[in-house]
C-alpha cells in the first residue's frame, strides 16, 4: 500500500485496538471538532460496512465527526449508490484508503442462504433483488449452508465488484494512490481482521 494508504489502516487499527481493549479515546468528538469539520471535511478512509446495527464504523474503529466517508447497506452490497459514494470519496475527497466491512452473523447472508433453500418463502420485492446480489456467493462455496465462508465469499466478490464496475477506482489503485483492504468485523470479540489488500504491496 501507499504510504497514506498505510498510514489510514494503522489509525483504524490502534483505534480498533483501544475498542476492543475497552480503552477508547472517543477521538473528534467534541464542539471544538465539531467547528472544525464545519468547513469542511478530510476523512483518512472510506469504508463500505452492513447497515446492522451493532456494526457502527465509528465505534469499533474509535473515531469522530470527520474521520471516515461511511456507507453502510444490508450486507455490504456494491451498489450503485455505494459505487458512487466511493468514487466520490476517492475523486472528491482524496482518501487514500477504502474499506470493504463484513462481519459475522449477518442477516443478510442468512436471507441469501435461506432464499436457495427447497420451498424458501418469497421475500418482498426490493428485498428480494438486494439479497439477489448475495446469493452467487452462496454457490461459490462447497457448502452453501456455511454463513462463514459464504461471507467471505461475498466480501471478495463485493471488492471485484467494486472494482470492476468502477473506472475510477481501478484507476486509483492501479496507479497506487489508493488501496482497498477487505476485512471482517467479529462481533463477539470486537475485532476488525484485515482479510486482503488490493493495492501497491506493503
Amino acid at each position: 500500500m501507499s504510504a497514506a494508504s498505510i498510514d489510514a489502516w494503522r489509525e483504524l487499527a490502534e483505534g480498533n485496538a483501544r475498542f476492543i481493549a475497552d480503552e477508547p479515546r472517543h477521538p473528534n468528538q467534541d464542539a471544538r471538532r465539531r467547528a472544525e469539520v464545519a468547513q469542511g471535511q478530510h476523512p483518512v478512509a472510506a469504508l463500505l460496512g452492513c447497515s446492522d446495527s451493532r456494526v457502527a464504523a465509528e465505534v469499533l474503529f474509535d473515531r469522530g465527526l470527520g474521520d471516515l466517508f461511511v456507507i453502510r447497506n444490508a450486507g455490504q452490497v456494491a451498489s450503485a449508490s455505494a459505487l458512487a459514494s466511493i468514487e466520490y470519496a476517492v475523486a472528491v475527497l482524496d482518501v487514500p484508503l477504502v474499506v470493504v466491512l463484513a462481519h459475522d452473523s449477518c442477516g443478510a447472508v442468512k436471507a441469501a442462504i435461506d432464499a436457495e433453500q427447497p420451498d424458501a418463502p418469497m421475500l418482498p420485492p426490493l428485498i428480494a433483488a438486494h439479497v439477489d446480489r448475495i446469493v452467487p456467493a452462496v454457490h461459490a462455496v462447497a457448502d452453501g449452508t456455511d454463513a462463514d465462508a459464504v461471507g467471505q465469499a461475498h466480501l471478495e466478490a463485493t471488492v471485484a465488484a467494486l472494482l470492476q464496475e468502477s473506472e475510477l477506482l481501478a484507476a486509483a489503485v492501479a496507479e497506487g494512490s489508493v488501496a482497498v483492504i477487505g476485512a471482517e468485523y467479529r462481533l463477539a470479540d470486537g475485532r476488525v481482521h484485515r482479510r486482503f489488500t488490493v493495492g501497491e504491496a506493503e
